[in-house]
Protein backbone atom coordinates (compact mmCIF):
# COMPACT_ATOMS: atom_id res chain seq x y z
CA UNK A 1 0.00 0.00 0.00
CA UNK A 2 1.36 3.41 -0.97
CA UNK A 3 -0.57 6.54 -0.06
CA UNK A 4 1.43 8.45 -2.67
CA UNK A 5 -0.84 7.08 -5.39
CA UNK A 6 -4.35 8.55 -5.32
CA UNK A 7 -7.51 8.26 -7.40
CA UNK A 8 -9.36 11.39 -8.44
CA UNK A 9 -12.76 9.86 -7.74
CA UNK A 10 -14.78 8.18 -10.48
CA UNK A 11 -14.54 4.58 -11.70
CA UNK A 12 -16.25 2.72 -14.52
CA UNK A 13 -19.84 1.74 -13.69
CA UNK A 14 -21.03 -1.89 -13.88
CA UNK A 15 -23.54 -2.93 -16.54
CA UNK A 16 -26.38 -3.50 -14.09
CA UNK A 17 -26.14 0.12 -12.91
CA UNK A 18 -25.86 1.52 -16.43
CA UNK A 19 -29.25 0.00 -17.26
CA UNK A 20 -30.79 2.69 -15.04
CA UNK A 21 -28.33 5.47 -15.87
CA UNK A 22 -29.02 5.15 -19.59
CA UNK A 23 -32.75 5.58 -19.00
CA UNK A 24 -32.20 8.65 -16.81
CA UNK A 25 -30.30 10.40 -19.59
CA UNK A 26 -33.34 10.30 -21.89
CA UNK A 27 -35.94 11.73 -19.52
CA UNK A 28 -36.68 15.03 -17.80
CA UNK A 29 -40.07 14.01 -16.41
CA UNK A 30 -38.39 12.38 -13.41
CA UNK A 31 -37.29 13.81 -10.06
CA UNK A 32 -33.79 13.54 -8.62
CA UNK A 33 -32.49 11.24 -7.13
CA UNK A 34 -34.82 9.20 -9.37
CA UNK A 35 -35.19 6.29 -6.94
CA UNK A 36 -38.98 6.45 -7.04
CA UNK A 37 -39.00 6.53 -10.85
CA UNK A 38 -37.21 3.22 -11.45
CA UNK A 39 -37.98 0.10 -9.51
CA UNK A 40 -34.83 -1.47 -8.11
CA UNK A 41 -32.58 1.50 -8.95
CA UNK A 42 -31.72 2.54 -5.38
CA UNK A 43 -30.96 -1.03 -4.36
CA UNK A 44 -28.78 -1.60 -7.43
CA UNK A 45 -26.89 1.64 -6.84
CA UNK A 46 -26.20 0.81 -3.19
CA UNK A 47 -25.10 -2.73 -3.98
CA UNK A 48 -22.80 -1.37 -6.70
CA UNK A 49 -21.29 1.12 -4.25
CA UNK A 50 -20.67 -1.62 -1.72
CA UNK A 51 -18.95 -3.70 -4.39
CA UNK A 52 -16.71 -0.92 -5.69
CA UNK A 53 -15.70 0.17 -2.20
CA UNK A 54 -14.65 -3.40 -1.43
CA UNK A 55 -12.72 -3.52 -4.70
CA UNK A 56 -10.92 -0.27 -3.84
CA UNK A 57 -9.96 -1.65 -0.45
CA UNK A 58 -8.70 -4.87 -2.03
CA UNK A 59 -6.67 -2.76 -4.49
CA UNK A 60 -5.04 -0.88 -1.59
CA UNK A 61 -6.52 2.52 -2.45
CA UNK A 62 -5.97 4.64 0.65
CA UNK A 63 -8.72 7.27 0.22
CA UNK A 64 -11.92 5.54 -0.84
CA UNK A 65 -14.78 7.01 -2.89
CA UNK A 66 -18.13 5.61 -4.00
CA UNK A 67 -16.67 5.48 -7.53
CA UNK A 68 -19.20 8.29 -8.16
CA UNK A 69 -21.71 5.51 -8.81
CA UNK A 70 -24.37 7.75 -7.26
CA UNK A 71 -23.91 10.23 -10.14
CA UNK A 72 -24.84 10.46 -13.79
CA UNK A 73 -22.52 13.41 -14.43
CA UNK A 74 -19.61 14.56 -12.30
CA UNK A 75 -21.20 17.90 -11.43
CA UNK A 76 -24.87 18.16 -12.31
CA UNK A 77 -26.22 15.55 -9.90
CA UNK A 78 -25.06 17.77 -7.07
CA UNK A 79 -26.97 20.72 -8.53
CA UNK A 80 -30.04 18.54 -9.15
CA UNK A 81 -29.99 17.76 -5.42
CA UNK A 82 -30.07 21.42 -4.39
CA UNK A 83 -33.52 22.79 -3.67
CA UNK A 84 -34.71 25.37 -6.18
CA UNK A 85 -33.31 23.79 -9.35
CA UNK A 86 -35.13 22.14 -12.23
CA UNK A 87 -33.40 19.76 -14.63
CA UNK A 88 -34.34 19.53 -18.29
CA UNK A 89 -33.13 18.15 -21.61
CA UNK A 90 -31.48 21.00 -23.50
CA UNK A 91 -31.33 21.60 -27.23
CA UNK A 92 -27.73 20.38 -27.24
CA UNK A 93 -25.13 19.00 -24.89
CA UNK A 94 -21.64 20.28 -24.11
CA UNK A 95 -19.16 20.28 -26.95
CA UNK A 96 -15.84 18.50 -26.49
CA UNK A 97 -12.95 18.17 -28.91
CA UNK A 98 -13.03 14.90 -30.80
CA UNK A 99 -9.94 12.76 -31.29
CA UNK A 100 -8.90 14.67 -34.42
CA UNK A 101 -8.51 17.77 -32.26
CA UNK A 102 -10.77 19.91 -34.44
CA UNK A 103 -14.31 18.57 -34.83
CA UNK A 104 -16.89 18.78 -32.05
CA UNK A 105 -18.10 15.83 -30.00
CA UNK A 106 -21.49 16.43 -28.39
CA UNK A 107 -22.32 15.06 -24.96
CA UNK A 108 -25.65 13.92 -23.54
CA UNK A 109 -28.31 16.65 -23.49
CA UNK A 110 -29.87 16.38 -20.02
CA UNK A 111 -27.70 19.28 -18.87
CA UNK A 112 -30.29 22.06 -18.71
CA UNK A 113 -30.54 23.94 -15.40
CA UNK A 114 -33.37 26.26 -14.45
CA UNK A 115 -33.74 28.09 -11.13
CA UNK A 116 -37.40 27.91 -10.14
CA UNK A 117 -37.20 28.91 -6.48
CA UNK A 118 -34.74 30.12 -3.86
CA UNK A 119 -31.93 27.63 -3.71
CA UNK A 120 -30.84 25.69 -0.62
CA UNK A 121 -28.29 23.01 0.21
CA UNK A 122 -30.19 21.56 3.15
CA UNK A 123 -31.14 17.86 3.23
CA UNK A 124 -29.15 17.09 0.09
CA UNK A 125 -29.35 13.45 -1.11
CA UNK A 126 -25.54 13.32 -1.23
CA UNK A 127 -25.48 13.23 2.57
CA UNK A 128 -27.28 9.88 2.58
CA UNK A 129 -25.00 8.68 -0.21
CA UNK A 130 -21.98 9.62 1.86
CA UNK A 131 -23.33 7.80 4.91
CA UNK A 132 -23.64 4.66 2.75
CA UNK A 133 -20.05 5.14 1.63
CA UNK A 134 -18.90 5.45 5.23
CA UNK A 135 -20.78 2.30 6.22
CA UNK A 136 -19.24 0.38 3.33
CA UNK A 137 -15.71 1.67 3.92
CA UNK A 138 -15.56 0.97 7.65
CA UNK A 139 -12.31 2.31 9.10
CA UNK A 140 -10.90 3.31 5.73
CA UNK A 141 -10.55 7.00 4.91
CA UNK A 142 -13.19 8.39 2.54
CA UNK A 143 -13.79 11.52 0.51
CA UNK A 144 -16.77 13.04 -1.26
CA UNK A 145 -16.36 14.78 -4.63
CA UNK A 146 -18.69 17.61 -5.67
CA UNK A 147 -18.35 20.44 -8.20
CA UNK A 148 -16.70 23.63 -6.99
CA UNK A 149 -18.97 26.60 -6.25
CA UNK A 150 -17.16 28.57 -8.96
CA UNK A 151 -17.79 25.94 -11.62
CA UNK A 152 -21.52 26.00 -10.95
CA UNK A 153 -21.57 29.79 -10.71
CA UNK A 154 -19.84 29.82 -14.09
CA UNK A 155 -22.34 27.51 -15.74
CA UNK A 156 -25.28 29.43 -14.30
CA UNK A 157 -23.76 32.73 -15.37
CA UNK A 158 -23.06 31.55 -18.91
CA UNK A 159 -26.66 30.34 -19.22
CA UNK A 160 -28.10 33.63 -17.89
CA UNK A 161 -29.77 32.34 -14.73
CA UNK A 162 -30.18 35.85 -13.31
CA UNK A 163 -31.94 39.01 -14.47
CA UNK A 164 -35.01 41.19 -13.95
CA UNK A 165 -37.49 38.33 -14.46
CA UNK A 166 -35.44 35.68 -12.65
CA UNK A 167 -35.43 34.57 -9.01
CA UNK A 168 -32.06 36.28 -8.60
CA UNK A 169 -31.89 39.72 -10.16
CA UNK A 170 -28.12 40.16 -10.30
CA UNK A 171 -25.07 37.93 -10.54
CA UNK A 172 -24.12 39.10 -7.06
CA UNK A 173 -27.48 37.88 -5.72
CA UNK A 174 -26.94 34.52 -7.42
CA UNK A 175 -23.40 34.24 -6.09
CA UNK A 176 -24.50 34.95 -2.52
CA UNK A 177 -27.35 32.45 -2.74
CA UNK A 178 -25.06 29.77 -4.14
CA UNK A 179 -22.51 30.47 -1.40
CA UNK A 180 -25.22 30.02 1.22
CA UNK A 181 -26.45 26.77 -0.35
CA UNK A 182 -22.92 25.36 -0.39
CA UNK A 183 -22.41 26.49 3.21
CA UNK A 184 -25.54 24.59 4.27
CA UNK A 185 -24.32 21.48 2.48
CA UNK A 186 -20.81 21.67 3.95
CA UNK A 187 -22.25 22.05 7.44
CA UNK A 188 -24.41 18.95 6.99
CA UNK A 189 -21.50 17.01 5.48
CA UNK A 190 -19.34 17.80 8.52
CA UNK A 191 -22.20 16.88 10.86
CA UNK A 192 -22.48 13.52 9.09
CA UNK A 193 -18.86 12.74 9.96
CA UNK A 194 -17.27 13.86 6.70
CA UNK A 195 -13.55 14.59 6.81
CA UNK A 196 -12.47 15.29 3.21
CA UNK A 197 -14.49 17.31 0.69
CA UNK A 198 -13.11 17.62 -2.84
CA UNK A 199 -14.24 20.38 -5.19
CA UNK A 200 -13.88 19.46 -8.86
CA UNK A 201 -13.40 22.24 -11.41
CA UNK A 202 -12.93 22.48 -15.19
CA UNK A 203 -13.10 26.24 -15.76
CA UNK A 204 -9.69 27.57 -14.67
CA UNK A 205 -8.17 27.16 -18.13
CA UNK A 206 -10.73 29.56 -19.62
CA UNK A 207 -8.51 32.26 -18.14
CA UNK A 208 -5.26 31.05 -19.73
CA UNK A 209 -4.43 33.23 -22.71
CA UNK A 210 -2.60 30.33 -24.39
CA UNK A 211 -5.84 28.31 -24.51
CA UNK A 212 -7.00 28.36 -28.15
CA UNK A 213 -10.38 26.97 -27.12
CA UNK A 214 -11.27 29.68 -24.61
CA UNK A 215 -14.04 32.20 -25.33
CA UNK A 216 -11.97 34.71 -23.34
CA UNK A 217 -9.10 34.96 -25.81
CA UNK A 218 -8.85 37.43 -28.68
CA UNK A 219 -8.22 41.14 -29.11
CA UNK A 220 -11.92 42.03 -28.89
CA UNK A 221 -12.30 40.59 -25.39
CA UNK A 222 -12.38 42.96 -22.42
CA UNK A 223 -9.62 41.43 -20.30
CA UNK A 224 -10.52 43.55 -17.27
CA UNK A 225 -13.93 41.88 -17.21
CA UNK A 226 -12.27 38.47 -17.60
CA UNK A 227 -9.99 39.13 -14.63
CA UNK A 228 -12.97 40.30 -12.58
CA UNK A 229 -14.75 37.02 -13.30
CA UNK A 230 -11.66 35.03 -12.30
CA UNK A 231 -11.53 36.96 -9.04
CA UNK A 232 -15.21 36.18 -8.41
CA UNK A 233 -14.54 32.48 -8.99
CA UNK A 234 -11.66 32.52 -6.52
CA UNK A 235 -13.69 34.45 -3.96
CA UNK A 236 -16.72 32.15 -3.92
CA UNK A 237 -14.50 29.09 -3.58
CA UNK A 238 -12.46 30.58 -0.76
CA UNK A 239 -15.59 31.62 1.10
CA UNK A 240 -16.83 28.03 1.12
CA UNK A 241 -13.36 26.59 1.76
CA UNK A 242 -13.22 28.77 4.88
CA UNK A 243 -16.47 27.22 6.09
CA UNK A 244 -15.01 23.76 5.63
CA UNK A 245 -11.82 24.68 7.48
CA UNK A 246 -13.83 26.19 10.33
CA UNK A 247 -15.61 22.85 10.67
CA UNK A 248 -12.34 20.89 10.65
CA UNK A 249 -12.61 19.50 7.10
CA UNK A 250 -9.77 18.91 4.70
CA UNK A 251 -10.64 20.81 1.54
CA UNK A 252 -9.21 19.43 -1.70
CA UNK A 253 -9.66 20.30 -5.36
CA UNK A 254 -9.27 18.58 -8.71
CA UNK A 255 -8.77 20.51 -11.94
CA UNK A 256 -8.69 19.19 -15.50
CA UNK A 257 -9.48 20.34 -19.02
CA UNK A 258 -12.57 18.23 -19.52
CA UNK A 259 -13.04 14.46 -19.66
CA UNK A 260 -15.94 12.85 -21.52
CA UNK A 261 -15.80 9.53 -23.39
CA UNK A 262 -11.98 9.95 -23.41
CA UNK A 263 -12.30 13.40 -25.06
CA UNK A 264 -11.18 16.76 -23.68
CA UNK A 265 -12.54 20.28 -23.86
CA UNK A 266 -9.44 22.34 -24.53
CA UNK A 267 -6.00 23.57 -23.59
CA UNK A 268 -4.41 26.25 -21.48
CA UNK A 269 -1.26 25.95 -19.38
CA UNK A 270 -0.97 26.12 -15.60
CA UNK A 271 1.82 28.68 -15.88
CA UNK A 272 -0.69 31.21 -17.24
CA UNK A 273 -3.10 30.81 -14.33
CA UNK A 274 -0.68 29.95 -11.51
CA UNK A 275 -0.88 33.36 -9.85
CA UNK A 276 -4.67 33.17 -9.92
CA UNK A 277 -6.01 29.73 -9.16
CA UNK A 278 -2.96 27.92 -7.82
CA UNK A 279 -1.70 30.75 -5.64
CA UNK A 280 -4.92 32.32 -4.41
CA UNK A 281 -7.19 29.31 -3.76
CA UNK A 282 -6.91 28.08 -0.17
CA UNK A 283 -7.18 24.33 -0.70
CA UNK A 284 -5.18 21.80 1.30
CA UNK A 285 -4.53 19.55 -1.67
CA UNK A 286 -4.58 20.16 -5.45
CA UNK A 287 -5.15 17.35 -7.98
CA UNK A 288 -3.69 18.75 -11.22
CA UNK A 289 -3.63 17.45 -14.79
CA UNK A 290 -0.27 16.77 -16.45
CA UNK A 291 -0.88 13.74 -18.65
CA UNK A 292 0.02 15.57 -21.87
CA UNK A 293 1.58 18.82 -23.07
CA UNK A 294 -1.63 20.87 -22.87
CA UNK A 295 -0.81 21.64 -19.21
CA UNK A 296 2.47 23.27 -20.16
CA UNK A 297 5.62 23.44 -18.06
CA UNK A 298 5.68 21.83 -14.64
CA UNK A 299 7.52 24.97 -13.54
CA UNK A 300 4.04 26.23 -12.62
CA UNK A 301 4.52 24.32 -9.35
CA UNK A 302 6.90 27.05 -8.20
CA UNK A 303 3.88 29.05 -7.05
CA UNK A 304 3.41 26.51 -4.24
CA UNK A 305 6.84 27.22 -2.70
CA UNK A 306 5.23 29.88 -0.53
CA UNK A 307 2.41 27.53 0.53
CA UNK A 308 4.34 24.90 2.53
CA UNK A 309 1.31 23.11 3.92
CA UNK A 310 -0.32 22.50 0.52
CA UNK A 311 -0.04 19.04 -1.08
CA UNK A 312 0.02 18.53 -4.85
CA UNK A 313 -1.20 15.46 -6.72
CA UNK A 314 0.37 15.29 -10.16
CA UNK A 315 -2.03 13.81 -12.72
CA UNK A 316 0.80 12.32 -14.79
CA UNK A 317 -1.08 9.22 -15.87
CA UNK A 318 -4.02 9.16 -18.29
CA UNK A 319 -7.48 7.83 -17.50
CA UNK A 320 -8.48 8.44 -21.12
CA UNK A 321 -6.35 5.73 -22.77
CA UNK A 322 -6.66 1.96 -22.62
CA UNK A 323 -2.90 1.37 -22.62
CA UNK A 324 -0.37 1.69 -19.82
CA UNK A 325 1.46 4.98 -19.49
CA UNK A 326 5.05 5.84 -20.38
CA UNK A 327 6.87 5.17 -17.11
CA UNK A 328 10.09 6.86 -18.20
CA UNK A 329 8.18 10.08 -18.86
CA UNK A 330 6.40 9.90 -15.51
CA UNK A 331 9.60 9.32 -13.52
CA UNK A 332 11.31 12.17 -15.38
CA UNK A 333 8.46 14.54 -14.55
CA UNK A 334 8.47 13.40 -10.92
CA UNK A 335 12.16 14.28 -10.74
CA UNK A 336 11.43 17.68 -12.29
CA UNK A 337 8.60 18.31 -9.85
CA UNK A 338 10.73 17.20 -6.88
CA UNK A 339 13.38 19.73 -7.85
CA UNK A 340 10.76 22.46 -7.37
CA UNK A 341 8.58 21.17 -4.49
CA UNK A 342 9.66 18.90 -1.66
CA UNK A 343 9.10 15.28 -2.65
CA UNK A 344 7.12 14.59 0.54
CA UNK A 345 4.44 17.09 -0.56
CA UNK A 346 3.85 15.35 -3.90
CA UNK A 347 1.55 12.51 -4.95
CA UNK A 348 0.63 11.00 -8.33
CA UNK A 349 -2.68 10.06 -9.92
CA UNK A 350 -4.40 9.87 -13.26
CA UNK A 351 -5.32 13.27 -14.66
CA UNK A 352 -9.03 12.68 -13.98
CA UNK A 353 -11.45 9.98 -12.98
CA UNK A 354 -12.25 7.09 -15.30
CA UNK A 355 -15.92 7.98 -15.65
CA UNK A 356 -16.76 11.67 -15.30
CA UNK A 357 -20.10 10.75 -16.81
CA UNK A 358 -21.70 7.39 -16.21
CA UNK A 359 -20.77 6.05 -19.66
CA UNK A 360 -17.11 6.33 -18.78
CA UNK A 361 -13.94 6.55 -20.81
CA UNK A 362 -13.08 4.19 -23.67
CA UNK A 363 -11.40 1.36 -21.80
CA UNK A 364 -12.47 -1.81 -20.00
CA UNK A 365 -12.65 -2.39 -16.26
CA UNK A 366 -9.66 -4.73 -16.53
CA UNK A 367 -7.68 -2.00 -18.31
CA UNK A 368 -8.76 0.52 -15.66
CA UNK A 369 -7.44 -1.63 -12.82
CA UNK A 370 -4.23 -2.37 -14.72
CA UNK A 371 -3.63 1.37 -15.03
CA UNK A 372 -4.34 1.86 -11.32
CA UNK A 373 -1.92 -0.95 -10.47
CA UNK A 374 0.74 0.70 -12.65
CA UNK A 375 0.26 3.97 -10.76
CA UNK A 376 0.59 2.21 -7.43
CA UNK A 377 3.79 0.46 -8.48
CA UNK A 378 5.31 3.70 -9.76
CA UNK A 379 4.47 5.47 -6.50
CA UNK A 380 5.86 2.62 -4.43
CA UNK A 381 9.12 2.65 -6.39
CA UNK A 382 9.54 6.41 -6.36
CA UNK A 383 8.74 7.03 -2.69
CA UNK A 384 10.15 3.81 -1.20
Amino acid sequence: MCEKFQIVGSLLRPKELLVYKNQIEQRDDITYPFYNDFEGYEQTEFASIQNIVQKEIEQNITVVTDGEYSKSLWHLDFVWGLKGFERYIADHGYFFRDFDGNSHYETRKDIGLRISDEISGKNHPFIDVYKKLQASAGEHQTKLCIPSPSHILGELTFSHNFGPEAIYKTKSDLKNALTQAYTEFVEEFAAAGGEILQFDDCLWQLFADDNPNSPFTGEEINQDEVQTLATEFIDINNRVIAVGHRLGLKMWTHNCRGNYDSRNMGGGSYVKIANLFLKQLNYDRFFLEWDDDRAGSIEALAVFKDKPHVEIVLGLLSSKTNTLDDEERILKMLDEASSIIDKDRLFISHQCGFASCDGGNELTEAEQWAKIEQGQKLAQAYWQ
